[in-house]
């Protein structure tokens, strides 16, 4: 059979298949007289027999596109239409692109799986059998939470609030809980102050600050704000017990919760109970956590709202598309309860160190509903440095291993199918560590060994490992593009990779080991230096890879001529995976952060009284705990150096109302000027929060900043970054060490320079 009928033959087959099912179907339907027991039949059995015979022919058709054999140039083609169809559809709008996309990258991954089992093993030897297989494994993980991805955010939900009732009699009774154990009490006032100006009746609000680090200041800042506080004999449980023991002390019919750092919106209840009130049965409501300040990976590598951030993924895209599953789940904070639900599952988990994650889980079991508001309507502090970003992950890696073990979503009673992937799926991401690290050492068992972990020719790993990959790109690019940019992800999956490997397989076999870790908030980064500790593992990655690339150069020189294209895959390989372990070495660079107080980018028209009693309109360029930068136009130089240092009145507006607030000129250049808070008294502080954090639209077009995802740019910026990350590691380095290495540039700079190169002879003519 020539090529041309193989292909042929390959693209009608299974528009014959759907045909002649669709024929059966037509003729089982004339073959019944009765329109009234056409009917009946149609919205019965027929009906599931219809379903079942069309998933039928569906996964017959998928498993022949998957697991029909191609040659080498059948495939080229094969790969080459899938590539035009997706390039053809990838820009167009609505959701069928989407899904059309995610069919064709599933078709591409799946043949590419079943290449790999059934084509690309060596059983004739033992140590390459065995690397392979577990090369294999790793794939075969990635290729699972590749799926179940595409399931789960096949189809963000995008919930909308529901309005309040105008009697506001009917509005139910709320206990906000704060609880805090070793924080700072400034991180947490600005917390208490938001809290107290959310727009919900105060009779039927109560705030209570949860203390685990029974401190006489707390007590006496709840007491002198108003609030109630609340100190636990022991410590039990950590935070799970800290909100388990308040909610013996507390009545209220919901119970909303917010780490101490994270600031509500005034806004935040007007948008979310509406729901609660609509769906009796519904028993959480999580919103998004909004970080105002950089995590470690913005602040180290200098990209701060410019690329979106590790969480951007989760809150903006994936819960919401666990929202269309019924699979919302709680996050510990920023989210409502409903007491009766929550006290029917018995409070918080506590068997568990990722209590919430798990007490969501409980409460789907029973048959309530979760919903997800994707609107950012509280913001917080992220992590300040990598340790506690890391020490943060570790913990929820381990939790959510400790909750796969206990009360795994696929065995238990209560739960979907829908949701039992949904909630896998999110254990399945923490398990990456061992795949990461198999996937960055993977070319050395053939550079260093000459095992072949993929025992195929170098063309037929091409025609069969890119479409996978681009396809599986292109196709994340498209859903995830707003919320995560193309290889950002192995970035962080790099740098986590050896921290949760380890806590993650104890916890599968011994689920009750561990314990809960509080993550550091508000601390400051005096000078900048690089994290040797935290870097080590990366550190020694980088050796073995650049070991693995100088053997690769070699044995392409003087090795079998007949490997080089081998050769030359696993040296693509392993300089990709060094560039990637540049960038997480390029993150442990620590960046300088004294600013006790971080900054928050806004565009607020504000009214500036100077001494002389002026009133001047200005524009707010951006607030902190501390004070506002402010720009007025048509201010000269010598304006500015006569009111710096002077005091003057900055007056905000808040819902109709005007605030006062005192602030001596600390900086003053080009008609911007840096202003510095003046003594506030308490009922000030509360007022400041207020309007500025607390703004009901403060944080609103915050995910606007961002621009869609380029593959090929973000490529090019995570290999930059990478790139960078040697050059900054070697600054930090000793001086010997830097000496060194700059003598061994120069040396294959010079060796490089003596290759033999092509010089054109050029001839002349001379005119007589």
């Amino acid at each position: 059979m020539t090529l041309a009928e193989q292909i042929r033959n390959a693209f009608y087959l299974p528009f014959e298949l759907v045909a002649k099912g669709v024929r059966w179907l037509e003729q089982t339907a004339n073959n019944i007289k009765d329109p009234q027991v056409r009917e009946r039949i149609k919205a019965s059995k027929s009906a599931m027999a219809l379903n079942y015979t069309l998933l039928f022919f569906v996964v017959l058709i998928a498993l022949l596109c998957f697991t029909v054999p191609f040659g080498y140039q059948a495939q080229t083609v094969f790969v080459l239409l899938l590539w035009a169809l997706a390039m053809m559809v990838r820009r167009m709008p609505g959701r069928f692109p989407t899904m059309l996309l995610i069919i064709l990258s599933v078709t591409a991954s799946c043949r590419y799986l079943w290449w790999r089992y059934s084509s690309t093993l060596n059983w004739d030897d033992p140590v390459a059998l065995f690397l392979g297989g577990v090369l294999l494994l790793a794939e075969t993980y990635s290729w699972i939470v590749l799926m179940l991805g595409y399931f789960q955010n096949i189809w963000p939900l995008n919930r909308k609030p529901v309005s309040m009732p105008p009697d506001q009699s009917t509005w139910p009774t709320i206990d906000l809980m704060i609880p805090t154990y070793n924080e700072d009490l400034d991180v947490v006032k600005a917390t208490v102050y938001a809290s107290l100006g959310v727009d919900w009746p105060k009779d039927k609000l109560n705030i209570h600050i949860l203390d685990d680090g029974k401190r006489d200041s707390f007590r006496d800042f709840a007491k002198s704000v108003g609030v109630n506080y609340i100190r636990r004999p022991t410590n039990e449980h950590a935070k799970a017990g800290n909100i388990n023991y308040a909610l013996k002390q507390t009545s209220g019919e919901f119970v909303a919760i917010f780490d101490c750092d994270h600031i509500p919106t005034r806004a935040f209840f007007q948008l979310t109970m509406g729901m609660f009130l609509k769906d009796p049965k519904l028993a959480l409501i999580q919103t998004p956590h909004h970080f105002f300040s950089p995590d470690p990976f913005e602040r180290n590598l200098s990209n701060f709202r410019n690329v979106p951030n590790e969480g951007n993924l989760f809150y903006g895209l994936i819960q919401d598309g666990n929202d269309l599953w019924d699979a919302t789940f709680f996050c510990g904070s920023c989210a409502i309860l409903r007491r009766e639900p929550l006290e029917e599952v018995g409070g918080i988990a506590v068997e568990t160190v990722t209590e919430d994650a798990h007490t969501s889980l409980r409460m789907h079991r029973l048959g309530y509903r979760s919903a997800y508001l994707k609107q950012p309507i509280s913001a917080g502090l992220a992590t300040e440095t990598l340790s506690a970003h890391v020490g943060q992950r570790i913990r929820w890696a381990r939790g959510m291993a400790q909750i796969f073990r206990v009360d795994n979503p696929l065995t238990g009673k209560g739960l979907k199918l829908s949701q039992r992937l949904c909630y896998v799926n999110a254990m399945l991401h923490f398990l990456s560590g061992i795949p990461r690290i198999v996937f960055l050492i993977a070319p050395l068992a053939y550079l260093l060994l000459h095992s072949y972990v993929i025992y195929a020719p170098a063309l037929a790993i091409i025609l069969y490992v890119l479409p996978h990959m681009i396809h599986a790109s292109m196709t994340n690019s498209r859903m995830q593009g707003d919320y995560r940019y193309s290889f950002w992800g192995e970035v962080y999956e790099t740098v986590l990779a050896w921290y949760i490997a380890r806590p993650t397989t104890v916890a599968l076999f011994a689920p009750h080991k561990g314990t809960f870790n509080v993550t550091a908030k508000g601390g400051l980064v005096e000078k900048s230096h690089y994290d040797w500790v935290i870097s080590r593992p990366y550190l020694v990655l980088v050796a073995l890879n650049i070991l693995g690339f100088a053997v690769g150069i070699y044995r392409m020189g003087w090795g079998p001529q007949n490997e080089i294209g081998t050769v030359i895959v696993n040296l693509v390989w392993t300089m990709y995976n060094l560039l990637i372990l540049g960038a997480a070495v390029a993150v442990a660079v620590e960046a300088k952060q004294v600013r006790k107080d971080h900054r928050v980018e806004v565009a607020i028209p504000v009214a500036v009284r100077l001494n002389s009693g002026h009133l001047i309109q200005a524009q707010m360029k951006d607030f902190s705990l501390g004070g506002v930068r402010i720009e007025i136009d048509g201010v000269d130089e010598p304006t500015c150096a006569y009111l710096l240092g002077q005091t003057l009145e900055v007056i905000l507006n808040r819902g109709g109302q005007e605030f006062v607030f005192p602030m001596t000129v600390a900086y003053a250049h080009k008609g911007i000027f840096g202003l510095q808070l003046n003594e506030l008294s308490h009922q000030q502080q509360i007022q400041y929060v207020q309007c500025t954090f607390a703004r009901a639209d403060t944080w609103a077009k915050w995910q606007q900043g961002y621009q869609s995802d380029k593959p090929l740019s973000s490529m090019q910026a995570v290999l930059q970054v990478g790139f960078n990350g040697y050059k900054r590691l070697l600054q930090h380095c000793p001086k010997f060490v830097q000496v060194s290495v700059d003598a061994l540039l120069f040396c294959i700079e010079f060796i490089w320079s003596l290759r033999p190169r092509y010089v054109p002879i050029r001839t002349s003519s001379h005119a007589k």
